[in-house]
């Protein structure tokens, strides 16, 4: 294990020197590739991502109790704005506040060593070619169905060509070689270890035609699994049965039953089958709602085109534009493009370059982004720990290595995580704290393994696997996007990045809060080293690809993990939360609080890049008294 980190952990650092160097992203040479240069160019970075010790350490100890004293502390700067949080949202917040008010000054805050909230891109070199992809926000999710008018007008502003996407995304490269899904079935849980490629089941919004999955029938597919006949004749049942299983009940009824019935419930108790049933599904709806489905209500289950529900006589439950809409919206670094869309819009000479296409491989300049005399200002590792209203104002005091420094400025937007706000803003009213408090988000992993190639998947003809019960519950191939500059790798033979999801979960044990499970998990998260996601990758692809010739000392070039603690924002679960009365907690959570505004997803509780940007839209329009959005 020690050699096996030092040996990643060192390519990751030569890797991310080299891209910085061979790329021009950076201004640093390869004889002071220490950490300090690496954090020049933060996207080149390996090891641990998105929530590193370093950018959460001040939020802990401001959550525990350990309050810097304000008192002395002048604020040395002056802004119309400041933003708490540089993700897509505060981003948005200052695009629109400018909008508005050409001439404002704006400082934005960001804890992390980088801009984009979980728009994170991350960055390889493998075999003389540079690598992209993605560590959060990974695509735009059904542009021509969900988004508004105002996130539209945003995405055209800043030069993204919505339909351009259905060139730049590849769908039949994969379906091409034959590839297709498979299910991965390890020995702890099932005995043998297995994979059982032809999987017939569509992901939510999917990227794959659904006549080109390379699907196998349904009885052909479930035949391989390692599961008793008895079960294998339940999951035949439970793919192609009309049996009503709640007949005689009124649709209303059956909806209501629905909502308050797990997946794994409804498979082991409404339909009666075994748990081995159940346990074939049980961590497939980790990657869409980071939760098992002993957590997931059966509506939602339905909704997701997840099977059993073919007799119920309440229509197709998938009949959604959202949903059904083609996963293809996705740039080669996922939503990072477009936080550097944002920041470049927003600061002046960080980066060259006017569209969607250029901003691929633009170089940017981070020694730029807090420059002193500059309009607009992006302080990274800066954590905001006190905001309060002055009278004319808002006082915005914020810990920047190691340092407390103060800021005023007439308007402010808390777009970081609502969980903070209580503590940032004391001074909020008690039902709005509360109301902040409920949104408890669920921890997320994307790991990325760079390999040297994939060979070892076309042999296994795969492309994509689903883990039924284990540690990475989504492996797959990256998605095959070429923009800009950029080729995706489309030969077997070059390099390629895979994409890994972990979400770390407690068993759902009676009378536990599903909040407090979530913060269970984020701890069992954040207590986890590198080498333990270094080792469960290496083990969980030998499972995969091993039996094709992937062998992980030779293969692997490097790895990153981005850790999300606070991940996902979702709102209330039917199954544990209480019909509410009166507005929503989301609304009342984000309530003006004289001329600080609230934005973030967080805010709409919804983990999706449009709704980021809806939000900023109307936390700047309350402030600003322009039109917000209905």
């Amino acid at each position: 294990m020690d050699r096996m980190r030092q040996d990643v952990s060192r390519r990751d650092f030569l890797n991310g020197a080299a891209v910085a160097i061979a790329a021009g992203f950076a201004p640093v040479d390869l004889l002071c590739a220490s950490p300090a240069a690496r954090a020049l160019y933060p996207p080149a970075a390996g090891g641990f991502r998105g929530s590193a010790a370093d950018s959460f350490s001040v939020a802990h100890a401001l959550r525990d109790g350990e309050h810097p004293a304000l008192d002395g502390v002048v604020p040395d700067e002056r802004f119309d704005l400041v933003v708490v949080g540089a993700g897509i949202s505060g981003l948005a917040a200052a695009w629109f506040y400018r909008r508005e008010k050409p001439n404002a000054r704006i400082l934005l805050l960001e804890a992390n060593d980088d801009f984009g909230g979980h728009a994170q891109r991350n960055e390889f070199a493998v075999g003389g070619r540079t690598l992209l992809s993605y560590g959060g926000s990974e695509s735009l999710q059904s542009p021509h169905s969900l988004y508004s008018r105002e996130a539209l007008g945003l995405l055209g502003a800043l030069g993204v060509d919505i339909d351009r996407f259905e060139t730049a995304f590849d769908r039949g490269l994969y379906p091409g070689l034959g590839l297709s899904r498979g299910l991965l079935f390890k020995r702890e849980s099932f005995g043998v270890d297995r994979l059982v490629t032809g999987d017939p089941l569509r992901m939510v919004a999917d990227d794959i035609a659904p006549d080109r999955l390379n699907a196998r029938p349904v009885a052909a597919f479930i035949a391989d699994f390692p599961v008793s006949d008895t079960a294998k004749r339940q999951l035949l049942e439970l793919y192609t049965s009309t049996r009503d299983p709640l007949a005689g009940r009124s649709s209303a009824q059956k909806h209501a039953l629905l909502e308050r019935t797990s997946y794994r419930a409804w498979i082991t108790q409404i339909l009666g089958y075994e748990v081995a049933v159940a346990d074939t599904f049980q961590d497939r709806s980790h990657d869409f709602f980071a939760a098992g489905i002993d957590a997931v209500p059966a509506s939602w289950a339905r909704e997701c085109g997840y099977p059993g529900f073919a007799g119920l006589g309440l229509g197709d439950g998938t009949d959604n534009a959202g949903m059904n809409d083609p996963y293809i919206h996705h740039f080669p670094d996922g939503n990072a493009s477009i936080a550097r869309l944002l920041v470049r819009s927003l600061i002046r000479g960080v980066a060259p370059g006017r569209d969607m296409e250029d901003v691929v491989l633009a170089p940017f300049d981070y020694s730029r982004l807090d420059a002193d005399g500059a309009w607009i200002r992006l302080r990274l590792r800066a954590t905001a720990v006190a905001m309060r209203n002055t009278g004319d104002g808002v006082e915005t005091f914020h810990i920047q290595d190691g340092k407390l420094r103060a800021a005023r400025s007439r308007h402010a937007i808390f777009a970081a995580y609502h969980s903070m706000a209580p503590y940032v803003l004391p001074e909020l009213p008690s039902a709005q704290r509360e109301a902040l408090a409920l949104n408890v988000k669920a921890p997320l992993v994307y790991v990325k393994v760079a390999v040297r190639n994939w060979r070892p998947w076309v042999a296994r003809g795969v492309h994509e696997v689903t883990n039924a019960i284990g540690f990475y519950s989504r492996i797959k191939l990256d998605y095959p996007v070429s923009l800009g500059g950029y080729r995706f790798p489309r030969s077997p033979d070059e390099p390629m990045v895979l994409h890994l999801v972990h979400v770390p979960t407690v068993p759902l044990a009676p009378g536990l809060d599903p909040r407090e499970a979530l913060r269970a998990a984020r701890g069992q998260l954040l207590a986890a080293p590198f080498e333990r996601f270094e080792a469960e990758a290496r083990d969980e692809l030998t499972r995969i690809v091993g039996p094709a010739g992937f062998d992980a000392e030779r293969d692997i070039a490097a790895i990153t993990v981005n850790r999300w603690g606070h991940g996902y924002s979702g709102g209330d679960n039917p199954l544990f939360d209480p019909a509410r009365k009166g507005p929503p907690p989301n609304e009342t959570a984000r309530a003006r609080h004289s001329a600080i505004g609230f934005a973030n997803s967080d805010s709409a509780w919804a983990a999706y890049a449009h709704a980021a940007i809806d939000e900023a839209h109307r936390a700047v329009g309350e402030l600003t008294g322009t039109q917000v959005i209905g």
